[in-house]
């Protein structure tokens, strides 16, 4: 889930071409979770292959990799760790609403009612270890580089973005602000008509970018600020947040007491939480220091092998869409050819 600071924070629409030549760390979790809630039929089944596995997250994976290397954009997926014991609560949460929407799947499909039957199987969404290889091996077959992280992805990923390894973090989730990347960018791995999440309504998602530094300033508030902010609405470290406590009345709670320890109103409350742990998390992310990642070459012949007989993807399709990034290749190399050769 993550933390939501909602329409407070300073965004900037952005296109997809003006990400070009940009390193992204994307949250690999996160992405991977979108993929296998949106990519299903029309009763919320997912794509499966030919032996029943299912495809739905390698399908979005190489699909909007393709379209994302196509213009020049590095991508290196960052894969959850162990997560922190501060996030047991939420993870429990989490295994108990899915279960819930999968016993109410079932009664859906049973009753034939097909709209409610996909609102159910997308809220049931898990992310089995199985998923989580086989996404590897495509990315390897892609050249794109993973990396491991010891705890959180986003964690990793904004330490990635501080260091310079990487330009931006891709993430839905605000966390990756609040870890210390300079550079939030949101919905590029989402973008373009998509369904509204359980309705049937249909909107246009556009790329936008969040600037931390941009952020401070317009809200005029320190980072350490910045989390606390984030723990009055609720992060996967404390997911009730405060009851009754919404965006505008935090941020004027804060800018009246400056630090959440200090806010008279909250203080029973705030003594029952491990804010100081939380703020620790978030000031001193942990993380891996000196990654450096090495993006790699598509090898057409591992990928059609992986994705058409392994995984009954379509020929044709798969065909089409490498010759998409072999042949802006091969043109880049014929022109460096003509200039130099």
């Amino acid at each position: 889930m993550g933390v939501d600071l909602g329409d407070v924070l300073p965004r900037r629409k952005v296109s997809l071409e003006s990400l070009g030549s940009k390193k992204i760390a994307i949250d690999a979790y996160n992405t991977l979770y979108q993929f296998l809630a949106i990519i299903r039929g029309v009763g919320g089944e997912h794509l499966k292959d030919s032996k029943g596995r299912v495809t739905s997250h390698l399908s979005g994976l190489f699909y909007r990799n393709i379209n994302l290397m196509e213009l020049n954009v590095k991508l290196v997926y960052v894969f959850d760790g162990a997560p922190p014991e501060l996030k047991a609560v939420e993870i429990q949460r989490r295994r108990k609403q899915r279960d819930e929407a999968r016993r109410q799947y079932a009664v859906a499909v049973e009753a034939g009612d097909m709209a409610s039957a996909r609102k159910y199987a997308e809220a049931s969404t898990s992310l089995r270890q199985d998923m989580v290889v086989e996404s590897k091996q495509l990315l390897q077959a892609m050249g794109i580089p993973w990396v491991d992280a010891p705890s959180e992805g986003e964690a990793q990923a904004a330490v990635m973005a501080t260091e310079g390894t990487v330009d931006a973090v891709g993430s839905q989730d605000h966390d990756s602000l609040l870890f210390g990347a300079p550079l939030l960018v949101r919905n590029i791995t989402i973008s373009g008509r998509r369904r509204l999440p359980s309705k049937n309504v249909f909107i246009e998602v556009e790329p936008e970018t969040i600037s931390l530094q941009e952020t401070l300033k317009a809200l005029e508030m320190t980072r350490e600020q910045l989390i606390d902010f984030g723990i009055l609405m609720g992060t996967d470290f404390d997911p009730d947040g405060f009851k009754g406590i919404g965006p505008v009345k935090g941020m004027k709670l804060l800018k009246t007491y400056h630090s959440i320890d200090k806010i008279e109103p909250l203080k029973e409350e705030v003594a029952k939480i491990e804010y100081q742990a939380i703020r620790d998390l978030f000031m001193h992310p942990p993380a891996k220091t000196g990654v450096r990642p090495s993006w790699g070459e598509l090898k057409p012949d591992a990928l059609k092998s992986f994705l058409v007989d392994e995984h009954s993807f379509s020929a044709e399709r798969v065909d089409a869409a490498i010759k998409r990034v072999v042949g802006l290749e091969s043109s880049k190399t014929e022109t460096l050819e003509k200039w130099f050769g």
